[in-house]
């Protein structure tokens, strides 16, 4: 569907700045993962990017806030055009605005620890989750911004390695003899990055999916249960 409406606008100055809007939310909230993940993991202490995450995080709200009202506005001189891709947008900015909140949660992460994270236990557990998120971001942008029906699906699989990682995660914690604190800032990272995934693939499958099945495509996975 998503295909066929970006031929539709293509060389339209609304869909050109609202797509640009949109491709600055990824980017930007890739960048607050990483040094979000660099912060809490690698306990990095470069001067300013606490502060940077945040301001980022700031400019994310404001690029959605810009991209809805654009759509209101278009709708409002067009109300019979381009109905379906409007609300498209409307939705697809919601999940570029919660994969910036998750990874500005993992910074909040950080401020909770007692101590530094365990290197040692965290590899065991997460194992090079950071570049499969980062994988998943390249995917979703590939997908969304090129209208790449291939890699769309493709994040459907990346999600659900994501997912079964991060559930095993919490079910591994909840057995474990970690101290509270240790135990309740892992599960806190599995699952604000389950949620990343699940946002980031809402927001690639919607060049796939029918309108009505928007943030709906893991209902038919057999793989979609509760812990």
């Amino acid at each position: 569907m998503f295909k066929n409406l970006i031929q539709f606008w293509k060389g339209k100055d609304f869909l050109s700045q609202v797509m640009e809007d949109f491709k600055v939310m990824l980017d930007d909230s890739e960048m607050m993962f990483k040094a979000s993940y660099d912060i809490l993991v690698e306990n990095k202490k470069e001067p300013g990017l606490e502060d940077e995450v945040i301001k980022t995080d700031k400019r994310v709200n404001s690029l959605q806030k810009a991209i809805r009202q654009r759509i209101i506005e278009h709708m409002t001189a067009q109300p019979s055009v381009d109905s379906p891709a409007c609300l498209l947008l409307f939705s697809v900015s919601k999940d570029a605005e919660r994969v910036g909140d998750y990874a500005k949660n993992l910074l909040e992460v950080s401020r909770l620890l007692e101590n530094p994270i365990d290197k040692e236990k965290f590899k065991v557990l997460f194992t090079d989750i950071d570049q499969e998120v980062i994988g998943l971001f390249q995917q979703t942008k590939e997908a969304f911004i090129s209208s790449d029906e291939k890699s769309a699906a493709g994040t459907w699989e990346t999600q659900m390695k994501l997912k079964r990682k991060c559930d095993g995660i919490v079910r591994t914690l909840a057995k474990s003899d970690y101290s509270v604190n240790e135990a309740v800032c892992f599960t806190l990272i599995a699952r604000f990055i389950r949620r990343m995934s699940s946002h980031l693939t809402n927001i690639a499958t919607s060049v796939i999916v029918p309108l009505t099945e928007l943030d709906y495509y893991h209902e038919k996975s057999k793989e979609d249960k509760l812990i």
